[in-house]
Parts: structure tokens; sequence; C-alpha cells
């Protein structure tokens, strides 16, 4: 099995140079926001730090793909970076501390490596096949994250992002329903939901529409911490367009109760 020592370190240098980027434009009064085709925001933040990962892996990892959310893809070939150069932008806009840069290195098809930078929270976690998922403010200043083993809905704690997003998927009632056998349900959101997972705090996260760079990063860091992470229709991986993880004991009942209701 390969090892990707050493694509981990790189991401986190990367994450490092971002994270400067990005701590400095945030709650600037000078902050350009703009809006893409899908209506959501973008601000020259995102686009720079875009920018500066390509520009550090085309010096890097010049034969690797990469695929990010603001720029259109480059390169071919087995091995491709994911990148999300700010997850959380609207929170991001609004001077709310909850937003990270996303890092992922995909590796014939399988997520392989996952750095989540979050300055704004002063964390970052990470994971890489094999070698666990951490947190902490360093490689060399980490502690191991474990899922929880909580083993009920009637004890499990759930995070969301929004409930719009259920909504405009028709799936509000199944969800609503999913929150009502839960001990707890709180909103934390965005990538904030699965580095809760991973670390034994929350115990169920979902959503109904994510797109590849929402979510690559996510999965080795939910999976090396003991958890899965799979579609609401069980498809593993960041590949089915919607995200259910779980600390792996309440998978396989989650994936039951959205599949007894598809649809509202």
């Amino acid at each position: 099995m390969p090892t990707y020592d050493d694509d981990l370190r790189l991401a986190h240098v990367i994450a490092d140079s971002v994270d400067g980027l990005t701590t400095d434009r945030f709650r600037a009064a000078d902050l350009a926001v703009g809006t893409k085709p899908d209506l959501t925001p973008v601000t020259d933040a995102d686009l720079a730090a875009e920018r500066l990962v390509r520009s550090q892996l085309k010096r890097t990892r010049p034969r690797d793909a990469v695929v990010g959310e603001e720029m259109d893809d480059t390169g071919h070939g087995p091995r491709r970076w994911v990148i999300d150069p700010i997850d959380g932008t609207k929170n991001f806009v609004r001077g709310v501390p909850v937003w990270a840069t996303l890092i992922a290195l995909v590796d014939e098809g399988e997520p392989v490596l996952g750095v989540v930078s979050a300055p704004a929270l002063s964390r970052r976690w990470w994971a890489a096949g094999g070698s666990g998922a951490w947190t902490g403010r360093s490689l060399s200043a980490a502690r191991r994250l474990r899922v929880s083993e909580v083993s009920t809905f009637a004890d499990a704690s759930l995070s969301y992002s929004s409930l719009a997003g259920w909504e405009d998927q028709e799936r509000l009632h199944t969800f609503l329903d999913l929150t009502r056998q839960c001990w707890r349900t709180r909103a934390y959101g965005d990538f904030w939901s699965y580095m809760l997972l991973a670390e034994g705090a929350v115990d169920i996260a979902c959503e109904p529409e994510l797109g590849v760079h929402d979510m690559a990063a996510l999965v080795p860091i939910v999976t090396e911490a003991g958890g899965r992470f799979t579609s609401l229709d069980g498809e593993p991986g960041p590949w089915g367009g919607s995200a259910l993880a779980t600390n792996g004991v309440l998978h396989e009942d989650a994936l039951r109760h959205f599949a007894r209701h598809p649809h509202d």
C-alpha cells in the first residue's frame, strides 16, 4: 500500500500559506463579494486562495491533476488534488469564524488524504490512508481522533447545515423525522459537522446535496477516525452527491431510515 507522508507534509505547507491569505482577508473592509452562476457567493479571498494552492501544486506536483471549486480542472492522471479554498463562504462573508480550506488527494478514485484547516477557529484536522486521523496545530503536536461508540438514535447527536437544502430535495419531512429520534440536534454546519463527528462529539452528520470538493477532504478524516462516510443512498465516499457520515455503529440504521423515505 502506498504511503502519502510526503503529500501530507506538502498539504500542511500549502494550508499554512492559504491560512495566512484567508485570515488577512477575513473581516476585511474591502472584501470583494461576487455571485456565481448558482447564485452562491464568491469572494476575492476564495479566488486568491485557489490560485495559491494551484501555483504551489503546479510547482511541486506538476504531474497531478487539480480539481477546484472556483476554476477549471487541470491535468490528467490517477492522482487528483481536490480543493475547496473556503468552505463556508457565507460564514466568511458575514464574519462568522466557521470556515475552512479543504485539501484532498484522490488516488485511483479513492480519497487517500485530507486536510481541513480552519484558522479563525485555530483548528486543523488531517488524515492519510492507514495513518489515522489527527487534530492539532502541526504534525508534531497532534492528538489522534476517534469517533464515538453511541449505538442508538435516542443517544445520538446529529449535525447538519440548513433545512433549506432538505426542502429543496423534497426530503425535509424525512430529515425532521430523523431529528426527532435523536437525542440532540445542532446545525454546526459545513465541514465542522464532520470534524466534530471524527472527534466523537457528534454521532451523525448529513447533507442532502454536496459537491465532491465539499466532501473529498472530509472522507479520509472520518474513516480514519473509525467512522463511515457515504451518500444518503449508501454510495461510498464523496461521489454520490450527498453525505451521510456516522460513527459506523449508526450507519446502517441511518441508511435504512433514508431508504424507507427517499422523498417526502
